[in-house]
């Protein structure tokens, strides 16, 4: 008899383990179908801002919320269901392993949520159990036909980039990165993932005031430019602070501040010819200076109605913050007060020709006139994706540039000749 019941508990046990999902669900078992209202929501990774999490939750529009996870429980739930309120139900699905990726279940409630939230935890498994599956196909169907919002914390904000540190070899300390940004801890991946708004060319990171995570940062968009040659970009929030992106493309910054040291960061590399680090190969310490001015960074303290903002149309347009430069020099980080992003002028000024621009927004094309020979014509949009174009020389010096494919927002173009760089603003439907 002894025999039977522990062969009867064993077999139970390979049961639960072999589950590939646990489900928790609050709230109204009748599905709200809503217009959702669309936006992004990222979290440093300590405790929720409940300012910030209202906003997040207030764009399901009274729908239904899915919290996805690959460790913990139901945390989610009554928070958001009834400590601030306002959704249909909440719905927290726990993945044991990559199997649940394929159940019925799981893919039906995501596509019948109008909110996803991703939590903490280990991004490996977020980027292992989803990537390249329908979960991953899914929620990309939900943000492009169904507007639903996205948001997380800690790993759950670091999947959100179109660039993303996937954990896969573990994490990596500001010191190892900055000390070899190709060490086998540096896995900086751009492996088509999730699609989310206004996040195209950037990757973010967490829980960036312990440990102090700048460097990493850094390095991770080093590798960026190195590697992809993009216009690399990044968002960061300090451990209680968060940040949410309306339609518009506005980043709000919610936190503390001045009661606490809280703030988000908006990363991007300098415009100016070269930009590239100095030194950024395997093996060696990063050196990353470009006379002081690698890194343009707008650091934004959080306050409790998120008043403060940046806008990710231009990238050179914020409220309440202020502009610093970081430099890598021989694997040492640092950080100076800096100035705004200026992308009007160019290098060698004196000893270059004039350029001049002619911008027809209606057909998308842009004349210019003076450019000497050999001088290479880029277009990039304001999110940071380099964008097709087609140049043709009209006659000497002349060029027409055409951009191939919309862009929302800003458009920079960029002509680059031995001897200058010219970059110009430019809006598409604006002359």
């Amino acid at each position: 008899m002894a025999r039977v019941l522990t062969l009867s508990l064993f077999l139970v046990a390979r049961t639960v383990v072999a589950q590939p999902y646990a489900s928790y669900f609050t709230g109204n078992t009748t599905d709200m179908v809503a217009d959702a209202l669309g936006g992004v929501c990222m979290m440093g990774g300590a405790t929720e801002h409940d300012s910030a999490m209202a906003w997040f939750l207030a764009r399901a529009n009274g729908g239904d919320v899915l919290v996805l996870r690959a460790s913990g429980s139901d945390g989610y739930n009554d928070y958001m269901y009834s400590g601030i309120g306002g959704v249909n139900s909440v719905e927290t699905i726990v993945f044991n392993n990559a199997t649940a990726a394929a159940d019925p279940h799981v893919l039906e409630r995501i596509d019948r949520a109008e909110a996803i939230w991703f939590a903490g935890g280990d991004q490996w498994n977020y980027v292992d159990y989803w990537r390249g599956n329908e979960v991953a196909a899914r929620i990309n169907e939900g943000i492009a036909q169904r507007n639903i919002a996205i948001g997380g914390t800690s790993a759950g904000m670091a999947i959100l980039g179109s660039f993303y540190f996937s954990a896969q070899n573990g994490s990596v300390t500001s010191s190892s990165a900055l000390n070899d940004p190709y060490g086998v801890a540096m896995t900086v991946d751009d492996t088509p993932f999730l699609s989310v708004p206004h996040m195209a060319g950037v990757i973010t990171d967490t829980h960036y005031d312990d440990p102090d995570r700048r460097g990493r940062h850094t390095a991770f968009l080093a590798r960026m430019i190195t590697d992809h040659g993009v216009e690399a970009r990044g968002i960061a929030c300090n451990e209680y602070v968060a940040v949410t992106i309306d339609q518009q493309g506005i980043a709000h910054v919610y936190g503390e501040w001045p009661d606490y040291e809280e703030y988000a960061f908006f990363l991007q590399v300098n415009c100016v010819e070269p930009r590239e680090p100095e030194i950024c190969t395997p093996g060696s310490p990063l050196t990353w200076s470009r006379d002081g001015q690698a890194v343009k960074v707008y650091r934004v303290p959080g306050l409790m109605q998120g008043d403060n903002w940046f806008d990710l149309n231009d990238w050179s347009t914020g409220s309440g913050g202020g502009w610093e430069h970081w430099t890598v020099r021989n694997g040492v980080f640092s950080a100076q007060t800096g100035t705004a992003l200026d992308c009007s002028v160019g290098v060698n000024d004196g000893a270059a020709p004039e350029v001049g621009l002619r911008w027809d927004a209606e057909r998308r094309e842009a004349r210019l006139t003076g450019l000497p020979a050999g001088a290479v014509v880029q277009a990039f949009a304001a999110d940071g994706r380099v964008l097709p174009i087609m140049t043709t020389s009209t006659s000497g010096a002349d060029h027409m540039v055409r951009i191939q494919h919309g862009a929302p927002g800003v458009v920079l173009l960029r002509a680059v000749s031995a001897e200058r760089t010219w970059n110009w603003k430019v809006v598409p439907g604006i002359p």
